[in-house]
């Protein structure tokens, strides 16, 4: 009986060791550990889901610089459409419309490597039989249409009579756009008045929330666009039909816009 006793008592003392030794050191302290010893101790960001980033904290604001430009260069989409009862002579027929288009435009003074193909098919031209409740094929449509850049937009609506008169019927003259060759000086242009303006809106929000500013810590640059200006202007002369379609290509604008971000003192 004495002995079980013994050897109770020296289990029961194990035990406790083993809990005391499983204890932190710091519940041995009057104090708990701050909030820093833990972050310094281990990241645990991922753990408790924080994302710390500098673009969310201190001033966010948004610039906008704009530019007009006149336009240097248009973008005329233009081509032939032929149909017949056969594919092959339907393709006959387009290809020689187009040859002559071509020339019409090298002759003008648009460079080969200015002329790009953007779109070619064959299609069935169908009709509907009422009685018989089903269509048929009656022949075939074959189109070909290019874009022809014409770095001398005064010149557009020769190009445009020129083509009109070298594929006859069959010619197709789609679009015309207006853009600039090197638009980087405007865009020069453009960031620079919006990183100022960007500047003053922050300068503006400290000043009112009563604030420091310091140094920016972020700037991002968005999407910069050029709109090119679409649409064919055809104006019509108070007596009789112009000798050549006037076009008025009008002007760009160039919008630059960037976010930045400063730190609050």
């Amino acid at each position: 009986m004495r002995r079980f006793r013994l050897l109770s008592g020296l289990l029961l003392a194990v035990v406790v060791l083993g809990a005391g030794s499983c204890m932190p050191a710091e519940s041995q302290n009057d104090s708990a550990p701050s909030i820093s010893a833990w972050v310094e101790a281990a990241d645990l960001s991922g753990q408790l889901g924080i994302v710390f980033s500098q673009q969310n904290v201190g001033l966010a604001v948004t610039g906008e610089g704009k530019v007009t430009a006149v336009p240097d260069t248009a973008l005329l989409r233009l081509g032939v459409e032929a149909e017949a009862p056969t594919v092959a002579v339907a393709q006959r027929e387009a290809a020689e419309a187009m040859d002559d288009v071509v020339k019409v435009l090298k002759s003008s003074g648009v460079s080969e490597k200015d002329i790009q193909t953007q779109r070619f098919s064959i299609y069935p031209v169908r009709r509907w039989i009422e009685r018989e409740n089903k269509d048929e094929i009656t022949g075939y449509r074959v189109t070909n249409i290019v874009i022809a850049k014409i770095r001398e937009v005064d010149k557009a609506g020769t190009v445009i009579d020129a083509v009109a008169a070298a594929g006859g019927d069959l010619t197709r003259i789609e679009d015309i756009s207006f853009t600039v060759d090197d638009p980087t000086s405007y865009y020069k242009e453009a960031r620079e008045k919006a990183v100022e303006d960007a500047m003053t809106k922050a300068e503006q929000m400290a000043d009112v929330a009563g604030i420091e500013l310091g140094k920016p810590i972020y700037i991002s640059e968005g999407t910069a666009y050029v709109p090119p200006v679409r649409g064919l202007y055809m104006e019509e002369a108070m007596a009789g039909t112009p000798s050549t379609t006037p076009i008025s290509p009008g002007e760009l604008e160039i919008q630059v816009i960037v976010q930045m971000v400063y730190e609050i003192r």
